[in-house]
């Protein structure tokens, strides 16, 4: 597919989005406002914006999402409202999961977007039986951790098997809470998958790489191991350390400052309104 310039700064509007909003929930987590615990996505949102917008592309309307417990960028990329997922943060009963799910189990279903159960791994079986049974084109966000589970590997022979029209979308961070890849296995998700007669690639998060290698249509299951770095912690509001890599500091530096400070500026002022409204 390709990348073009008016996909580039939609894949830079919609990141931008989704960093101020996390920039904002972790300034609201140490003003206190937020009382549970929280999973940020910042620092791996071009994964989400790169893929929904390679969907607009093929004008693909309808398909489903279920993403993984650190999914505040994939439900936002995906048209997941931000008012309700505000409000769910603040454990307000007309949030998007009734003020139940928190954080880490956030839904739409005016979007199609399904959120994490809060078990390691099940979104991978649940989103391949869902895909098995209504044949639509579904999309499965995992971390590297939860991609190990054993159910999640079998879900991926059974899409090979039965040539379901899912991606599995591992956002491979590198981190299973604190533990290192290189510590917990010496195999690598892609060679899983193809070794299941499943098309798989490893990438950077990089847009232009992701657009690269996807296939022009949604037809069969496809993984995706792409290389990422989260901002901060596992869970709460803090920094890991050494400062990690920023795909959006790189990402914008292909744009003029003016279009950069505008999108950034109106993103910010966007959220901060609508968390203004309701805290």
């Amino acid at each position: 597919m390709e990348l073009n310039e008016l996909i580039k700064k939609k894949i830079f509007e919609k990141a931008s989005l989704c960093r101020a909003f996390e920039n904002e929930v972790f300034r609201q987590v140490k003003l206190g406002n937020i009382k549970l615990p929280v999973y940020l996505s910042a620092g791996q949102e071009y994964i989400p914006a790169t893929l929904s917008v390679a969907l607009e592309a093929m004008n693909l309307l309808s398909r489903q999402i279920f993403i993984q417990h650190r999914g505040h960028s994939s439900y936002i990329c995906f048209g997941g409202d931000l008012d309700l997922l505000v409000l769910e943060l603040l454990g307000d009963e007309s949030g998007c999961t009734n003020g139940m799910g928190g954080s880490a189990s956030i839904h739409s279903k005016q979007a199609n977007i399904y959120g994490h159960d809060g078990l390691m791994g099940t979104q991978g079986p649940i989103a391949t039986g869902m895909c098995y049974a209504n044949k639509m084109p579904t999309l499965c966000f995992t971390g590297d951790a939860a991609a190990e589970e054993d159910y999640f590997l079998t879900s991926i022979g059974w899409a090979s098997t039965k040539k379901l029209p899912i991606w599995y979308i591992v956002e491979d961070n590198n981190f299973s809470i604190l533990t290192e890849k290189k510590i917990r296995r010496n195999w690598e998700m892609h060679d899983v998958a193809l070794g299941m007669k499943v098309q798989a690639h490893c990438i950077e998060d990089d847009p232009g790489k992701i657009f690269a290698i996807l296939p022009t249509d949604f037809k069969a299951p496809l993984l995706l191991n792409i290389k990422t770095h989260r901002k901060y912690w596992h869970a709460g509001a803090g920094i890991d350390l050494p400062e990690p890599f920023d795909r959006h500091q790189e990402y914008k530096k292909q744009f003029d400052n003016s279009y950069v400070d505008d999108i950034e500026n109106k993103a910010v002022e966007k959220v901060r309104k609508i968390w203004e409204s309701k805290v």
